[in-house]
């Protein structure tokens, strides 16, 4: 019988350079006539006090043996396969499916753009959020309906902790950390408890402004306006202001631009309005600007907000907004043109 040294030789000079020698290693070293197995057969003659010792020296040699073994297989596998596909000229092409990026991608980016253009600087933060930096710094008192739970996420136990309605939050972090001037733009990802139909959804994406600087006035919130409006929908959209209220805004409005599919003369889109809302904007109220530690005498600004899937909509008109969350493949693949 082979003492442990000679087969431990033998087992790493041994070459294998094709599947023949490949089973001649096996047969020699695995099967059950190789030298290995006789190792195995002569434990029972062993004497007892040397028998441990014996049988754990045949387990590290057939251990050593089985990996490279496994090694020399691992090896001549991947060496057939290249030399397959090189050699096999007739196998049919393979199609490799283009991807693309998500409409709602594809729209944040565009906004972005649009405002990082202007000298607006991108912000973004935590979904979760806490009750101060989503309501009550924003001027959003005790009872109103938007501290609901029927509206709201709330964490059940952590009453003050939410999941944030708005990207209005980012603002307040923003004008925590920093001094005026600021300008901003939030774009993330918001929550609201509502029901799942062709237009709402309990996840939906925002995209929200803030400029603060001396003598901000709302002609500079409307010129800016204006000016991403006829970059977005084309040179030939107005806009118009109606009023509005919102909690953290103090005079506000909701914006509408004159509808760029029928040139404001009434269609579908548009409920024959000639108009359609993208977003709602207002002056910063001063007392906002007071709970973020910035003195509302010295500093005024204009706030924003428009969402990512309305405007997706009526960029592509498309009329349900479940779409843009179900990942169907046929629905994404139009959007390649728009990726390039």
């Amino acid at each position: 019988m082979k003492s442990f040294e000679e087969l431990r030789k033998e087992i790493e000079s041994f070459q294998i350079e094709n599947a023949e020698a490949l089973e001649a290693f096996r047969l020699q070293f695995l099967s059950k006539k190789s030298d290995i197995q006789s190792m195995f057969n002569e434990i029972r003659n062993i004497p007892a006090e040397e028998r441990k010792q014996f049988g754990q020296l045949v387990n590290e040699i057939k251990n050593f043996a089985n990996k490279r073994f496994e090694e020399f297989k691992a090896s001549y596998d991947q060496q057939a396969e290249v030399k397959t596909a090189v050699a096999d000229i007739t196998r049919p092409d393979t199609q490799v499916s283009v991807g693309a990026m998500h409409p709602i991608s594809i729209m944040m980016d565009q906004v972005r753009r649009i405002f990082e253009d202007i000298g607006f600087t991108t912000v973004t933060g935590p979904d979760i959020e806490d009750d101060w930096h989503v309501f009550t710094a924003l001027n959003f008192p005790e009872e109103h309906p938007a501290r609901d739970m029927q509206d709201t996420f709330f964490i059940e136990l952590h009453p003050d902790i939410l999941l944030r309605t708005h990207t209005s939050s980012l603002q307040v972090r923003t004008m925590e950390a920093q001094k005026p001037p600021i300008r901003v733009i939030c774009p993330g990802r918001v929550f609201r408890n509502e029901a799942i139909t062709s237009r709402a959804h309990c996840i939906f994406h925002q995209v929200e402004g803030l400029y603060i600087a001396e003598n901000v006035s709302f002609a500079d919130m409307k010129q800016t306006l204006l000016y991403f409006a006829q970059r977005m929908f084309g040179p030939d959209v107005r806009i118009r202001l109606r009023p509005s209220y919102f909690p953290f805004t103090e005079p506000s409005a909701e914006m509408d631009i004159s509808c760029y599919i029928c040139g404001g003369e009434g269609c579908n889109l548009c409920k024959h309005t000639g108009w359609v809302e993208i977003l709602g904007c207002g002056m910063v109220d001063p007392n906002v600007l007071e709970n973020c530690g910035i003195d509302s005498k010295k500093y005024s600004g204009f706030a924003f907000g428009l969402g990512i899937e309305r405007m997706t909509m009526l960029k592509y008109k498309t009329n349900d907004i479940r779409l843009y969350f179900e990942n169907d493949v046929r629905f994404l693949e139009q959007f390649k043109a728009a990726t390039k």
